[in-house]
């Protein structure tokens, strides 16, 4: 088998497929696992109990998957077109979303093109073994991808490009084949830039590359189930669904492209919605304009909090307090909480 041959094949292949560029690294993570631990330790993760029950597999992939010795790390824009987050994030009557999440949920997208990618490797040399990935298993994703060669993991934990910025999403095929790994840029292109760490609205970072899960607005408004703690509601501003602020002022996002995949442009408006409007969505529109996105990760329930909240911050307005009083005393107990701290801002000093 000429492996470099299938190498530059498979890259091809991937390009095919939708996805921007493709590395292969092997399975030693380095000095990633080790970080990982001191972490957890730290209990950075929050009430996310997961990444303590499945650390040690993410430290070693082929105890992930036996028999893996390559590693397949490619990545897929998201950046959707013609969009002004900076503006939405500025009117304050409006819902910020992160712009992943805008468009066709990406586990729904990047792992099937894995999996055709890995098949069609499969018929290309048949009897190896694949496992494709895309933020379904634990996989140190970010630690794979640097390892690979695709960027660095920057001040704010995410994979950035010199070339891309850090509008993508990433995906893995964990693999038997000895194929040729690809070598890594070491250096850290960060510099003394520290922006995403300053305009963090909660200081999410405890330091560079190190964040706090509980502070941050992603975790706040998507995996945490309870109530927001309140001293940092009034921090979330318009953010109902996971928060861009650390790259939007990316000086490399000057770099990011926009997605070509129509999967990833924004539904339902979603990109500049109106808070008012959807807080009045019942759970039967909720699910119907969220089928296939991401957002649907929240729940509902969630959902309405963190627009509670949003509202809570908004201009004072007879139209917002008419919303949050009307839905008041129909939703549970826990959304109810964050309307009435909502309507308390509303009504100041009324």
């Amino acid at each position: 088998m000429d492996t470099k041959q299938l190498a530059a094949d498979i890259r091809i292949w991937a390009a095919e497929l939708g996805f921007d560029k493709l590395a292969i690294t092997d399975t030693d993570l380095g000095r990633h696992p080790e970080y990982l631990e001191r972490w957890l330790a730290a209990g950075r993760q929050a009430s996310m109990d997961w990444m303590q029950r499945h650390a040690d597999l993410r430290a070693a992939p082929a105890r992930l998957v036996p028999g893996t010795i390559r590693i397949l790390s490619a990545r897929m824009h998201y950046a959707p077109p013609e969009d002004d987050p900076l503006a939405v994030l500025q009117r304050g009557d409006l819902a910020y979303i992160s712009r992943y999440a805008l468009g066709r949920d990406y586990h729904k997208v990047v792992r099937p093109r894995l999996a055709k990618l890995a098949a069609r490797i499969d018929a290309a040399v048949g009897g190896a073994g694949f496992r494709a990935f895309s933020d379904s298993a634990p996989v140190l994703e970010k630690a794979i991808a640097e390892k690979s060669g695709l960027g660095w993991i920057g001040k704010n934990t995410l994979l950035l490009s010199r070339d891309a910025g850090s509008l993508f999403f990433l995906g893995e095929i964990f693999t038997d084949l000895p194929l040729p790994v690809d070598e890594a840029d070491p250096r850290d292109h960060c510099g003394s830039c520290h922006a995403c760490l300053d305009v963090c609205p909660t200081d999410a970072f405890v330091g560079p590359r190190e964040l706090d899960a509980g502070r941050c607005i992603a975790y706040l408004t998507i995996e945490h189930r309870g109530a927001i703690p309140e001293d940092l509601r009034p921090l979330m501003g318009n953010r109902v669904f996971g928060c861009d602020d650390c790259q939007l002022v990316c000086p490399w996002n000057k770099f990011a492209r926009t997605t070509a995949e129509d999967d990833f442009h924004p539904r339902h408006a979603l990109e500049a919605s109106d808070l008012v409007e959807l807080f009045s969505w019942t759970e039967a529109e909720f699910l119907e304009r969220t089928a296939g996105s991401a957002i649907r990760r929240t729940g509902y329930s969630g959902w309405l909090r963190n627009l509670a909240v949003a509202l809570g911050n908004a201009p004072q307005s007879a139209r917002i307090v008419a919303a949050l009083r009307a839905r008041r005393d129909e939703v549970d107990p826990m959304v109810r909480e964050h309307v009435d701290w909502a309507l308390a801002r509303q009504c100041e000093p009324c």
